[in-house]
């Protein structure tokens, strides 16, 4: 989880998506991303600016997001750049530079598979390295990316433990009809920046109507708290911190308690990998991508080079390559 990839995916949302209310203020997502890049530069000292004759900027190899626009994400990280006058950087693909602090480290010619698993996104890259005159040399051979990565396993742990816990699957009263509380709001919580947009777009608001007529209102109202109380960062906190502990132990005990809201969960890894089994079946689905685009084997892979957060987890390490390499 992390805030970086929820504004990534912000950056790439439809075009009618101009602005983002921020205390009652409207702003462009350009304005917040250069206010951002300022804030950094500030705590970065004489060794951080914009002025640098050379700027290198990552980004995903896949964008992530509902329906993601890389034309208009490329768009607004370029004028944001213009605004801080680094309208010069280069854009290159996260994995492809975390490709080259491994790279420095071999000792002899290899083909490399990158895997840089982040907060929104999982992006690939296949390289091929080698040496010349004391010289390290770089050819790109595949790209692949997928919007599946450490949020999406967090996700995975809310929708199983969480929502349940907040009214997910309950029933209201609707005149003489018993309905279910419509699973669309807890899809908010895929996200934890998007609880804080319900109060702007009506969810809020339905979501105190229906508790007066839920069947069973408490796990309503926890909701509706969380929202007000915006305690949504703090939630997948909680979340995040269960996630890597079970890098670690085979069960953990999950609690969140915030705003008279208590949740608590034993959670298993063997539940935690039956979750999020889907999504490693696609990781790897997208590994086989980009070995196609390279055009080579799982055998011609020298190296494995893995970085970023997931990987951590065993399921996802052990998904690369469907086990064929190692990695270092």
């Amino acid at each position: 989880m992390s805030t970086a990839s929820s504004s990534r995916s912000r950056l790439c949302r439809q075009r009618k998506l101009q602005f983002h209310p921020v205390f009652r203020q409207r702003y462009r997502f350009e304005d917040l991303l250069a206010a951002f890049l300022r804030t950094l530069a500030s705590h970065g000292g004489d060794t951080f600016g914009f002025e640098a004759p050379t700027i290198v900027v990552g980004r995903p190899v896949r964008f992530a997001g509902g329906n993601p626009d890389e034309a208009l994400a490329m768009q607004r990280y370029r004028a944001a750049f213009e605004r801080l006058g680094a309208g010069h950087a280069r854009y290159v693909y996260e994995p492809v530079g975390a490709a080259f602090s491994f790279a420095r480290q071999l000792d002899r010619d290899a083909t490399v598979l990158v895997a840089d698993f982040g907060g929104g996104t999982s992006d690939f890259s296949v390289m091929r390295f080698s040496r010349e005159g004391g010289t390290l040399h770089a050819e790109p051979l595949g790209h692949a990316g997928i919007g599946i990565a450490g949020d999406t396993f967090d996700y995975r742990i809310v929708d199983h433990v969480v929502s349940p816990r907040l009214g997910k699957g309950s029933s209201y009263r609707s005149f003489d009809k018993v309905l279910p509380i419509p699973n669309r709001y807890y899809t908010n919580l895929a996200r934890w920046h998007q609880l804080a947009m319900m109060k702007g777009d009506g969810d809020l608001r339905e979501l105190r109507e229906l508790s007066r007529s839920a069947l069973q209102p408490g796990p309503l109202q926890d909701f509706i708290t969380i929202v007000d109380l915006d305690l949504g960062f703090s939630l997948y906190r909680a979340v995040s911190d269960a996630k890597v502990a079970l890098s670690a132990r085979n069960r953990v005990d999950f609690r969140f308690n915030s705003g008279g809201i208590d949740i608590r969960s034993t959670i298993t890894r063997d539940d935690f990998e039956a979750w999020i089994a889907d999504d490693i079946v696609r990781l790897g689905a997208t590994i086989d991508k980009v070995l196609g685009e390279a055009g080579i084997a799982t055998d011609e892979v020298e190296k494995v080079f893995l970085t970023g957060g997931p990987p951590s987890c065993p399921p996802s390490s052990g998904c690369s390559l469907s086990g064929s390499a190692t990695n270092g």
